[in-house]
């Protein structure tokens, strides 16, 4: 058994945990997500809620929270870390793959109750340690690393596949732009739709709730995720419904897919992604080939994911296609370069279902 360690405070780091339990299930191996916040007291989750209505409301606020983020953990108490460990051990979990370095703790204080081997693996998909990593401390001797995308190699180690489609062709796209801020809804996003809507372009927008959607500004198709859904209520992707012209929210249909994440296929079908550099959208953007319109970035890792891209040849920052005219020219380049980008990163589900050699050997 293979347990996935998630956290739901941030979909970059929720989502691509369960695209490997989606990866490896489909291997025939059997895999379990537990996401950090599930473990959490009533009150203790309720206030990651409201932060991050907060967080959304204003960047400067979640920009300032990313530098003083505190370790949940302690806030779990004796019986819910009993009930996990009984968990683990009754499963036979064999191989930990950590994506969120706030379990870490947790780690420790199992493999020292079994006093059996265990295999962790802390799988980054930042391109250099993420705040939840940098404030874990040393890992366990042992401990292998892998990186989804390297700042200090300017390369992209290992990935984890989103879908078995391969991307879709340059001239088969529709003329549209993706726009969000992430799993929160954070950013200057929905100001650079409006700016980029005006300059001409078709836009999806991905809106933090349905109330935020301006159904009067051109041809601006606008998403929103489930506002009463979190990552912690269950296993699935996020769920995601369309917002029609004209129509009460409460109308909303909102479906999610089975192997992948439902915004993964407005993506696919894009010229560019405008976001934020989390490490969620770096992935989409390679699997999908969609280049990256680059918006401020939300903490010191999320800088260098945007350096690294733009470097890559796989994004642009906005001000500097701005200044391009939003020209759609050297977004075609990027999407080549991602094409051929595409066939270099190993496999992380591949490997975990093959061997158990070490990943940091190979």
């Amino acid at each position: 058994m293979i347990a996935v360690l998630t956290s739901g405070v941030a979909l970059g780091v929720h989502v691509p945990g369960l695209l490997l339990a989606s990866r490896l299930r489909e291997r025939g191996v059997p895999a379990a997500v537990e996401v950090l916040e599930r473990l959490l007291p009533p009150d203790r989750l309720a206030a990651v809620t409201a932060s991050r209505e907060v967080f959304h409301r204003d960047f400067r606020v979640a920009r300032a929270g990313q530098r003083i983020a505190s370790d949940p953990v302690a806030a779990i108490d004796a019986e819910a870390r009993e009930e996990l460990f009984r968990r683990w051990e009754a499963s036979g979990v064999r191989t930990m793959v950590v994506f969120s370095g706030f379990w870490l703790d947790l780690v420790r204080h199992f493999t020292e109750r079994t006093g059996r081997p265990l295999r962790v693996i802390l799988c980054h998909v930042d391109s250099v340690a993420s705040p939840s990593f940098r404030k874990a401390g040393a890992p366990l001797p042992g401990t292998e690393e892998v990186w989804l995308a390297s700042r200090a190699d300017t390369a992209l180690p290992w990935t984890i596949p989103v879908t078995a489609e391969p991307p879709l062709d340059w001239g088969r796209r529709e003329p549209r732009l993706l726009v969000h801020g992430g799993g929160w809804g954070m950013g200057t996003y929905r100001d650079r739709a409006a700016e980029l809507a005006s300059a001409g372009h078709d836009i999806d927008l991905v809106v933090h709730a349905a109330e935020e959607a301006d159904p009067l500004r051109g041809r601006t198709r606008h998403f929103a995720l489930n506002p009463t859904w979190h990552p912690w209520l269950d296993d699935g992707y996020p769920p995601l419904g369309r917002l029609l012209p004209g129509r009460s929210t409460s109308d909303i249909t909102y479906t999610r897919g089975s192997a992948h994440h439902s915004s993964f296929d407005l993506s696919r079908t894009a010229h560019a992604m405008v976001s934020k550099p989390g490490g969620g959208t770096l992935l989409d953007s390679l699997w999908a080939a969609t280049p990256l319109v680059l918006l401020e970035p939300s903490g010191e890792h999320e800088s260098h994911n945007a350096q690294l891209w733009c470097d890559l040849g796989f994004g642009v920052r906005y001000e500097d296609w701005r200044a391009d005219g939003f020209s759609l020219r050297p977004l075609e380049k990027m999407h080549r370069a991602l094409l051929s980008a595409a066939r270099g990163p190993r496999d992380l589900a591949a490997a975990l279902s093959g061997s158990e050699v070490s990943l940091c050997s190979e």
